[in-house]
């Protein structure tokens, strides 16, 4: 029969128990699965904790078990890892400590290629991927400070154009020639409609002249259907012939007209004409009656 003291010392026993197990249940470690361990050791650990899943492409395949300090060797911390039972761990794996976001690091088995297999409780090699401010400091940083430069003097180059008085005056120029060809109109609409009048009695006179035309194209007409049109139309495929031959003259740059339309001087002469002919816009707008004479019939 129990007495009341070994029944609270098992009652104290049973509780320790279920605690450590609901401790390690909670954590995600399940003492009753089997599993193989082994062990890798690193620098540092980044803040890994206990039960960090161990993943094998993304598929977890174990847990971190244990991790302490090993004062054998000062400076590495070794980790023990919980691996399924019916993983077999070749030569050459790592086992990389790999940053989230949200917790510590997980780790990564990278699997090696060797045919033969590390025995249960074997070292696995340790390693460390790349946090993202790293890769930050050493991927993107460099790239940004290689497009600045460009960047600055692309920002140089437009401010030299926008603040050039070249471009300022051209804009200029432009107003002043669209100012004057509307003046220019505004006048020639007032000078017509002083004549108008005269105007509708000239075109009264010329719509007669037309009636007179229209009876000579009649005749003419008729005379027309009497031409020999076999050799009209001998004459235009001729002409056609010749202007395919112009034209391919005019393509030419070894030939004189291909020299002509290809030489960069008549460009350059075309835009002097140009502006003469602004130069004349603005001398009309000063004296229109030099220019300009209506006379009526």
């Amino acid at each position: 029969m129990f007495t009341k003291e070994l029944t609270i010392g098992l009652s104290v026993v049973i509780a320790i128990l279920i605690l450590i197990f609901g401790i390690d249940y909670l954590k995600g470690i399940n003492l009753f699965k089997p599993a193989n361990f082994y062990v890798a050791y690193y620098d540092q650990v980044d803040g890994l904790a206990v039960s960090a899943p161990v993943s094998i492409q993304g598929f977890k395949v174990g847990q971190v078990r244990e991790i302490k300090f090993n004062y054998e060797h000062p400076g590495k911390i070794e980790v023990v890892m919980a691996l399924d039972k019916n993983l077999r761990v070749p030569e050459g794996t790592k086992a990389v400590l790999t940053p989230t976001l949200m917790s510590g690091p997980n780790v990564d088995l990278i699997l090696g290629s060797g045919s033969k297999m590390l025995p249960v409780g074997g070292t696995v090699e340790a390693g460390r991927a790349s946090d993202l401010m790293s890769s930050l400091s050493t991927d993107v940083m460099p790239q940004i400070t290689t497009l600045l430069p460009k960047l600055d003097s692309i920002l140089y180059n437009i401010n030299m154009l926008v603040a050039d008085p070249a471009l300022a005056n051209s804009i200029k120029r432009l107003d002043q020639i669209t100012a004057s060809a509307a003046s220019l109109t505004q006048g020639l609409d007032r000078s017509v409609g002083g004549q108008l009048p005269a105007i509708m009695g000239n075109a009264r006179r010329i719509t007669a002249t037309l009636d007179t035309v229209t009876g000579n194209l009649g005749a003419l007409s008729y005379q027309l259907k009497t031409l020999p049109l076999q050799t009209t139309v001998d004459n235009v495929n001729e002409l056609t012939e010749n202007l395919s031959k112009f034209s391919a003259r005019l393509n030419d740059p070894n030939s004189t007209l291909g020299m002509m339309t290809n030489d960069p001087e008549l460009y350059n002469r075309l835009n002097r004409v140009a502006a003469d002919v602004d130069s004349l816009i603005v001398d009309i707008k000063k004296n229109p009656k030099r220019y300009i004479s209506i006379k009526l019939l």
